[in-house]
């Protein structure tokens, strides 16, 4: 109990351990199984790890990754990524990134709807403190991870080696307009069609109609139908789906 509810003291549990299982314990027993709190972490705080699943609905992450065309011209990449959703709700190239570019980048990507309350990013240059002021005025609190410690973004940090293996590593872009288009391509697959096993297993954003009842035959589909694949990206990844014969 300690370990999945680390807010809660040896009062409160035992409380829950009378009222919910019946069981009478001293709450100086469950003080001396209780785990010790990390070093210069208050006992009872907020883990990092606590804090990003409790307000996923509201955290979305952005980070930078470099791409290299056929004249080995170096771009840069923006991924801005929704916490809860897994979904990449924006995406960009440029050849030059600036504070102003990234400013409105992440503009396009939250908008100016009340969706999001926290923008999660690293301690790069490019995120000024002029940027952050800008993502206030949106409304937005500006969570910047501690210095080395890429776990602090790991969604993102995912998502773009995500990027790499499934894209980046089986293209060579000829130019800036060439990676742009491969990426939004990839994007849709990522988004619409392409499973995710911390979703349940899940897609991002599914189609309306997407749901498939499980066919009662482990190995075989009932009604005669057949598997359609949809090919993404000349053929790299597939999207299959079923239809009647």
């Amino acid at each position: 109990m300690a370990e999945e509810n680390p807010v809660w003291g040896q009062e409160r549990i035992t409380n829950e351990l009378l009222l919910k299982l019946g069981l009478r314990v001293s709450p100086r027993t469950v003080a001396k199984y209780m785990p010790q709190p990390a070093p210069g972490r208050p006992r009872g705080g907020q883990r990092w790890s606590t804090f990003l699943r409790n307000h996923a609905r509201g955290v979305v992450a952005c980070d930078f990754l470099v791409a290299v065309t056929s004249t080995f011209r170096v771009l840069y990449v923006l991924v801005v990524i929704e916490h809860r959703s897994r979904r990449l709700i924006h995406l960009n190239v440029t050849a030059h990134p600036t504070a102003q570019w990234t400013r409105q980048q992440l503009r396009e990507a939250v908008g100016y709807e009340e969706r999001y309350e926290y923008l999660l990013h690293d301690r790069d240059a490019i995120f000024s403190a002029e940027l952050d002021e800008s993502i206030r005025r949106l409304g937005l609190r500006v969570l910047k991870s501690p210095p080395r410690s890429p776990k602090a973004n790991s969604l993102c940090e995912r998502v773009i080696g995500t990027i790499r293996r499934e894209c980046l590593d089986w293209f060579i872009p000829l130019s800036e307009a060439h990676l742009r288009q491969t990426l939004k391509a990839w994007v849709t697959h990522y988004n619409r069609g392409r499973p995710h096993s911390a979703l349940g297993p899940g897609v991002p954003d599914p189609p309306a109609s997407s749901t498939v009842p499980l066919s009662p035959s482990r190995h075989r589909l009932d009604d005669f139908r057949l598997v359609q694949a949809k090919a993404i990206l000349g053929g790299l990844h597939h999207e299959y789906s079923l239809a009647r014969s």
